[in-house]
């Protein structure tokens, strides 16, 4: 399957979901908006000194599969661009938009961003230039993308 039909297949199975989580999940994957620079995605802002940090919230089922996207989505910003791919921005936008789809909690939104940086920087610091090894591993990733994007919003979503 190729890149291109990889990334059809992952946006038209965010369409079919007609349960809100999974299309909120869904939503926040496919917005592709152009923003500025190419480096990894901003750190959450921290909070000011006087304000009390926002009590934990029970996590979502699924919570543990949008980390493991969040990691993927990180790596794919660093891969897929150093890979000669035309998508600088993509993968971080698709991050901005499943946090504002889906996170509320400021804590919960301060764990998937951690996630997304330490990805990036992963793999920044072993591939400097695309190796055969990265391109199977930005292959490997956009994959399990699709299937964790189908799971949450097969599973999670209303019939």
């Amino acid at each position: 399957m190729t890149e291109l039909a990889k990334r059809k297949a992952w946006m038209r199975s965010c369409v079919a979901p007609a349960r809100s989580i999974g299309r909120r999940v869904c939503a926040g994957l496919m917005l592709l908006s152009v923003a500025a620079a190419p480096s990894a995605f901003a750190q959450s802002s921290p909070q000011s000194p006087g304000k009390p940090a926002q009590p934990e919230l029970k996590e979502p089922p699924y919570e543990q599969q949008l980390i493991r996207l969040s990691e993927i989505l990180g790596a794919l910003h660093y891969l897929r661009p150093l890979c000669g791919h035309d998508e600088a921005d993509e993968w971080r936008q698709r991050m901005y938009s499943l946090l504002g789809a889906e996170v509320q909690n400021e804590l919960r939104r301060r764990r998937l961003v951690e996630r997304f940086n330490q990805s990036y920087r992963g793999f920044a610091s072993v591939y400097q230039t695309c190796t055969p090894a990265a391109i199977e591993a930005s292959r490997r990733f956009a994959d399990e993308g699709v299937i964790i994007t189908q799971e949450v919003t097969g599973k999670y979503s209303r019939d």
